[in-house]
């Protein structure tokens, strides 16, 4: 049975798989869901010696007749789920990531707007390079926890963040620091060194472009326009100052509404239906004979009602 697997959003998988499979409504108002557990291998009978023998692996599956909607509980496209602390944790730290990077993004950035004379001006220039690690470092948290159904998804965005991260690295190692300058001020000066760091935005980028396919935001989807435009314009220097100032602030504007905005969401929309990365997480010959066992209950189901 093929089974089509959405892009967004999951978590590392547990012990237990459980199914879902929905049955005909029995009252007005409430569904009845037949919930099949994947549990682990039953033990080995036991022989004529009295010691236990050894028995092939199994796949013990039981099922059970409920009504959803139950508190804490969410049905997921194989079966319910529920949340637990270590999910609470995981998201609140993934959120965190993303508002440390927006908050360091938009207080670097925020110098470019202020005069050139002027005391906090020359504060935050002095101390772009610690900006700029404190949010690739708050980006790389949220790169590790995000929840993406399609895991080579989830890994090129960790790659893209590592390059971006080896490239800054060694951009302000041989080339901006032999010039006595930071790495920010060195990018701005010398726009081709944007082939060096992009990778790191360009995972930032992805991660935006996830949030706005997932869960419709325009500042998302205009994020995942901005920030491409901006870095190419100035790597090509095909934009004047006056609009790469003007990409600047849009940006900065909506880095921080996108930030802010993740803490209205409820946290099982970060989490993400936990069953589909369960049923991922099982071996062919498990995925086979659990969909099997399903097939069977269906029919069974049917029958019964």
């Amino acid at each position: 049975m093929a089974m089509t697997i959405p892009l967004c959003n999951t978590l590392p998988s547990t012990a237990i798989f459980s199914s879902k499979i929905w049955a005909w409504e029995p009252k007005p108002g409430h569904r009845r869901v037949l919930v099949c557990a994947l549990g682990p291998p039953s033990s080995g009978p036991t022989n004529g010696n009295g010691r236990q023998g050894i028995a092939k692996k199994q796949l013990a599956v039981k099922c059970q007749a409920l009504r959803d909607g139950s508190t804490g509980v969410y049905q997921g496209v194989y079966g319910p789920w529920s949340i637990e602390e270590s999910d609470n944790r995981e998201v609140i730290l993934y959120r965190g990531g993303l508002v440390t990077s927006a908050l360091s993004f938009v207080v670097a950035a925020s110098s470019a707007f202020l005069p050139h004379d002027s005391l906090a001006k020359s504060l935050l220039q002095q101390n772009l390079d610690i900006l700029y690690a404190l949010g690739a470092g708050g980006l790389g948290l949220s790169l590790i926890l995000i929840h993406i159904y399609v895991t080579p998804i989830k890994r090129t965005l960790q790659i893209l963040w590592a390059l971006g991260i080896i490239g800054s690295l060694a951009t302000s190692l041989n080339l901006a620091q032999p010039m006595g300058e930071g790495l920010v001020q060195y990018v701005i000066e010398k726009p081709v060194a944007i082939w060096f760091i992009g990778p790191l935005f360009a995972s930032l980028t992805g991660l935006v472009f996830k949030e706005g396919l997932c869960y419709g935001k325009l500042e998302a989807a205009g994020l995942t326009l901005v920030i491409p435009t901006l870095l190419l314009g100035h790597l090509t220097g095909l934009m004047d100052d006056q609009f790469k100032l003007a990409l600047l602030g849009i940006w900065m504007a909506l880095f921080t509404v996108f930030a802010a905005r993740k803490f209205t969401q409820p946290i099982k929309d970060d989490i993400g239906d936990k069953s589909i990365f369960m049923f991922n997480a099982l071996s062919e010959e498990e995925k086979a004979a659990f969909l099997r066992k399903r097939e069977e209950q269906i029919g069974q189901n049917f029958i019964r009602d």
